[in-house]
């Protein structure tokens, strides 16, 4: 079949056409090309594809592009991201469809490159890392590096997260107080990028000190997806190995760990046992977050729900080759619950082998179905009594009875605070909690419900910082991968504080500079992406 011209395969028609395929570019330099002469999958309007393709993992949003392309090896991103760039047609990516805004689909979109096929998990004997392609997903990941090689990244909990955006925006997971960061992990990225001259070409940059794009690589590692070009690749490898030997050169899991939830039931509870709750889960996590913390290897989540909802939870995950393991676990539950005056329901406690308990439903949910709508915030210390009074107030008294509503209190710190604010774009490099406030629903008629309901509560539990985290000895601002587009809304935002500072606090600057260096048509961009210099 004869290749397509670039305007030929970004046009009209091909969007009326259902399927069609592009031909490869020739001098493209991609990673392992090894067919040069494959084409590249478009789906447009009126292919049976269309429909699944142009959402992602959150209902509600979907976009209505020219076409959906999906490459399979970086020669043919460059050669998608050209023809696009040339036909003046707007792009996004899409990696594992997690993005929590409209960042991908939204109005306007006329390209979305979807990477699902830029997939594997194999070790670059030149860079002596693990070259991981950005259409893989974190189950696709932790399973193909144990099995090889017996050894793990700290990244997220949830299987079909896509490692494209979750890198990129800093990623977090049960093993992170033991380990940092996903992104502390990555020694090279390969992404296209698109130079003043609307000429897309392929770049590899690194954390190596000499390298003249290490500005890239750092982007990489907490600015966010969508502002910089498309990643294609990451490479692994933890800061300090050495040798070739794949299995030292990343973490190794623990052998077994123990796992455990637990319930609360909301009718045996005052705000003076709630409070008690709370605060004992808060102050736990202040004195048990520093970088070399015996319980460095407990990760938990304590989930509040409104109470018609029914009654909270907390899970947890601990490493079971910890020394003093299950007595750090057990001591654990006892400080949380210590002087509240409710037993809870203990609905397991058990220990099972590490890769079995990567899907232990205890510390995630993913249901591909339904709307969703998140926020974050940062905590260095506890929540104040402010803080946990508006957050009782907003979940008693109410008739909301969502029961997927929930303020999921997750453990952070450990060796995530080991490095400074700016040795990475994720600066958020001292807090001991991360707060996620998530919420599900089906109708779009019920948008505004449980939107409403969802900002309202966040708004008065810091209402003492115009309804923000902003940075200050209590709140560390928010995780760009939770993105929320109310940030930048002034009528819920008053602190005066803006959106990206919240995420990146004195990083932005210097993101700006990388965007300046590497997207300067800004031809990347979205609702929340790094801002050329000079530009809101």
């Amino acid at each position: 079949m004869p290749s397509l011209s670039r305007r030929t395969m970004l046009s009209g028609g091909l969007a009326l056409g259902g399927t069609a395929l592009l031909g490869r570019k020739d001098g493209a330099s991609p990673w392992l090309d090894e067919n040069p002469q494959r084409e590249v999958l478009a789906i447009g309007r009126g292919d049976v594809r269309y429909p699944s393709l142009t959402r992602g993992q959150n209902q509600r949003f979907t976009s209505t592009p020219e076409s959906v392309l999906l490459p399979r090896c970086t020669a043919d991103v460059v050669q998608v991201v050209n023809s696009a760039v040339c036909g003046g047609r707007k792009i996004t990516v899409r990696s594992g469809g997690h993005c929590y805004e409209d960042f991908v689909d939204q109005p306007g979109v006329q390209v979305v490159i979807d990477m699902s096929d830029i997939n594997s998990v194999e070790f670059d004997t030149e860079r002596n890392a693990v070259a991981v392609g950005a259409g893989a997903t974190l189950g696709q990941v932790y399973s193909t590096l144990f099995r090889r090689w017996g050894v793990t990244l700290p990244g997220g909990a949830c299987y079909s997260v896509g490692v494209g955006g979750h890198v990129t925006g800093g990623g977090y997971g049960h093993l992170s107080r033991l380990y940092g960061l996903i992104a502390d992990h990555m020694c090279a990225v390969e992404v296209v990028v698109v130079d003043a001259g609307g000429r897309a070409r392929a770049v590899e940059a690194t954390r190596d000190d000499a390298d003249p794009r290490r500005d890239l690589w750092w982007a990489h590692t907490g600015g966010g997806g969508g502002s910089f070009g498309v990643v294609t690749r990451y490479w692994f490898r933890s800061p300090g190995s050495i040798g070739s030997d794949p299995r030292r050169l990343l973490p190794a899991p623990p052998v077994d760990v123990w796992v455990s939830s637990l319930e609360w039931p909301w009718d045996d509870f005052t705000y003076e046992r709630f409070h008690r709750l709370v605060h004992n889960y808060g102050v736990w996590h202040e004195r048990n977050s520093a970088v070399d913390s015996p319980a460095a290897g407990l990760a938990a989540r304590l989930e509040i729900t409104p109470r018609p909802g029914g009654p909270f939870s907390m899970g947890l995950q601990m490493d079971a080759t910890a020394p003093e393991s299950e007595r750090i676990t057990r001591d654990f539950l006892a400080a949380v619950n210590e002087g509240v005056g409710v037993e809870p329901a203990v609905t397991e406690f058990r220990k099972v082998p590490w890769l079995q308990s990567t899907g232990w439903p205890g510390l995630w949910a993913s249901v591909p179905t339904d709307r969703y709508k998140y926020m974050s915030s940062y905590h260095r210390r506890s929540l104040t009594d402010p803080q946990i009074a508006g957050l009782y107030r907003g979940l008693t008294e109410t008739d909301y009875d969502n029961p997927l509503f929930a303020v999921s209190m997750a453990g952070h710190g450990g060796k995530v605070n080991a490095l400074a604010p700016s040795s990475t774009a994720e600066p958020h490099r001292d807090s001991v909690m991360k707060l996620l406030w998530g919420t599900g629903w089906t109708s779009s008629n019920e948008d505004q419900k449980h939107i409403g309901f969802h900002r309202n509560l966040y708004r008065a539990v810091y209402a003492d910082t115009g309804g923000v985290p902003v940075p200050n000895l209590v709140t560390d601002g928010c995780f760009i991968n939770y993105a929320d587009s109310g940030l930048s809304d002034s009528a819920w935002n008053t602190s005066g504080v803006p959106w990206h500072d919240l995420y990146f606090t004195t990083n932005y600057p210097c993101l700006q500079r990388v965007k300046a260096r590497w997207d300067p048509g800004d031809v990347f961009r979205h609702a929340q992406s790094i801002r050329l210099p000079g530009t809101a």
